[in-house]
């Protein structure tokens, strides 16, 4: 079992409450802390979880971690106030909107017995797990170049980094904003109500780390519209992954075309139940869910792969997304705004957080 408390009763925090309810024999929510008690009083009701006052009464029944989900500026204090207190922390949002807050806080931290990991969910996602495995198993040989329109800012950056497989190696970023019209769509307030055609606003970024390339692509609007898809592809010198497709090499004279198959329970008359099993692909597993038979969206069952990771971060202080490695994404997700405001090339510099 896995305890965990919670501050904050925001949208995100609800992802990390459905992961709870779902799957109730290994994560328990201990209880519930925010500035808004309406807030709090909502979340508490729908969720189920005792809401605390103070950070004190939060801390009584000694949960495994805190989950700080906080809007930016916010969370760095919690933060310092829980590791000053020995809590560890599972950090929900980025680790503060600036350079100059990002260093402080690694500054504050350093003679606190910190232990703090960063819930980046993405590369954790069942899709974005296979095409990370199949490259690891050296499918394409070794990735080169990266376009990444899935996700915005720190997140984006940090599929970049991951599926070209650097570290905090500094790039030359160079960006540019691009309006467009495009008709509204949902939200996460539910379906439009009326047809309304508004500006959508695309980020381009590139990043050059030398000899492998990373190209950042993303408007707010692809993270809920019907007409705005995601897009992913990562090149090396045997084959690419595009989307759910895979070309390689058996040999320099046998091209493959692969295609990464979800298999799910409960299509076409399936009894098992209602459920994500995994992705395969030339007869393996890429990704194997751990979470079945859990009914939980890709997005969940990444909350729910943090969750996990945190514990095992405890137990064998094994990183799966570290204090570090989130502010360096959002140190480049800074330079890539500057480099778009500004209309030139920014070249990225040691941080303190590097060592």
């Amino acid at each position: 079992m896995i305890k965990f408390a919670i501050i904050g009763a925001g949208w995100r925090s609800e992802f990390f409450a459905r992961v709870a309810r779902e799957l109730p024999d290994r994560f328990q929510m201990t209880g519930l802390l925010s500035r808004s008690r309406e807030k709090a009083d909502s979340f508490g009701q729908t969720w189920h979880v005792s809401v605390a006052t103070s950070l004190d009464e939060l801390l009584t029944v000694q949960p495994d971690f805190a989950l700080v989900s906080v809007p930016w500026g916010v969370g760095e204090e919690l933060v310092i106030e829980l590791s000053r207190r020995g809590v560890p922390v599972l950090y929900e949002t980025p680790p503060s909107p600036t350079l100059e807050g990002l260093r402080a806080l690694h500054e504050a931290l350093k003679s606190l017995p910190a232990k703090v990991q960063v819930a980046e969910q993405y590369h954790l996602q069942p899709l974005h797990a296979a095409r990370l495995e199949a490259i690891k198993q050296g499918w394409i040989g070794t990735p080169n170049f990266a376009r990444v329109s899935v996700a915005h800012g720190y997140h984006g950056i940090s599929l970049l980094r991951r599926f070209l497989g650097i570290g905090f190696e500094l790039p030359t970023i160079t960006a540019r904003h691009f309006k467009s019209p495009l008709i509204n769509g949902p939200g996460r307030d539910g379906p439009p109500q009326e047809e309304k055609t508004i500006e959508s606003d695309q980020l381009l970024a590139t990043f050059d780390w030398g000899e492998k390339l990373g190209s950042f692509d993303f408007c707010g609007d692809q993270y809920f519209s019907w007409v705005r898809g995601q897009d992913l592809l990562v090149r090396g010198e045997r084959g690419e992954v595009h989307n759910e497709e895979i070309r390689l090499l058996q040999d320099y004279q046998t091209p493959l075309k692969i295609i990464l198959q979800r298999e799910t329970a409960g299509a076409n008359g399936n009894l098992e139940g209602f459920y994500l099993k995994g992705l395969t692909a030339r007869g393996q597993w890429l990704y194997q869910n751990p979470f079945m038979p859990a009914r939980l969206s890709d997005d969940e069952i990444a909350c729910a792969a943090c969750l996990q990771g945190m514990k095992t971060y405890l137990e064998t202080g094994k990183d799966f997304y570290s204090l570090a490695e989130a502010m360096h994404d959002r140190y480049l997700d800074i330079l890539m705004d500057e480099a778009a405001q500004k209309g030139e090339a920014m070249r990225a510099e040691f941080q303190p957080w590097m060592i």
